[in-house]
């Protein structure tokens, strides 16, 4: 049985290019595993801008997001749900893990729906049924999932992996780990900032100190944590998940506090 939350991780694709990063990520999820079930959720950017850019595919943006002609899907899909997924199951091998590669897609996990014709096949998730997911986790397999997902008509879809990662996260009532190659969000001085609520973002953004590239990031944990009710914590993945889950590295960003109604006289929370 399942004693403790779930815990999903999302890797950015960078995690690739870096051999040590992955495998000292392995060695600490080997560790955490031993208390809590873990699933990684991951995606591929910089993987799949290199195979269009080598296969003269151009990559056009529109409202800051890449427009995925449904031509291009299968050198996605390829990318994504195979190579970079096989990558990160045989890193996970060698560190004496039992991965089960999968993608959205699978055992009926996720939902997808196409965001807007404009940009093509890019799709948004939902949670679907948890049962084949759970099913893997019992198994004492570690879960490493692609944001491949597929409408219900079978168009590939090319999904965020933030989002994916929430949905994941959402479907199986656990915590949230976004990893990348920063330690967490940093204040004027270069210092790592503990913990952020909606107010605090709103003050260093507009300071200029969380901007650009870390903003998208920040804006992106909040949304989980809004969707997941809890907080989300941005950390490095050489980092240590118990150090991360100890609140000794990284940022926790908090969502805000449910309101209750004032018609409600339990004093319950609604």
């Amino acid at each position: 049985m399942i004693s403790r939350a779930p815990l999903v991780i999302k890797v950015g694709g960078a995690l690739l290019d870096d051999a040590a990063a992955m495998t000292a990520l392995f060695n600490s999820i080997h560790s955490i595993r031993e208390q809590r079930p873990v699933v990684i959720v991951h995606g591929g950017g910089p993987m799949v801008e290199s195979l269009m850019a080598d296969l003269g595919l151009v990559s056009e943006k529109l409202d800051g997001l890449r427009v995925t002609p449904d031509n291009q899907m299968p050198y996605i899909c390829g990318a994504l749900a195979g190579t970079a997924n096989k990558q990160l199951c045989a890193a996970a091998i060698s560190t004496g893990i039992v991965p089960v590669g999968l993608s959205l897609l699978d055992g009926n996990m996720i939902q997808c729906q196409v965001l807007d014709e404009k940009y093509g096949a890019v799709g948004t998730p939902s949670a679907g049924e948890s049962a084949f997911l759970k099913h893997v986790l019992a198994q004492a397999a570690l879960p490493i999932i692609s944001s491949i997902g597929s409408t219900s008509c079978g168009r590939l879809l090319n999904i965020n992996a933030d989002q994916a990662a929430t949905v994941i996260a959402e479907l199986l009532d656990a915590d949230l780990l976004l990893l990348s190659n920063v330690e967490g969000v940093l204040d004027g001085d270069k210092v790592l900032i503990p913990e952020l609520d909606e107010a605090s973002i709103a003050q260093y953004c507009d300071a200029g100190v969380i901007l650009d590239g870390m903003k998208v990031k920040v804006d992106a944990a909040m949304q989980s944590a809004i969707t997941l009710a809890r907080p989300v914590i941005i950390a490095s993945w050489v980092a240590s998940i118990s150090d991360i889950l100890n609140n000794t590295t990284g940022t926790k960003i908090v969502p805000p506090t449910p309101t209750t109604s004032s018609g409600d006289d339990s004093g319950e929370a609604l």
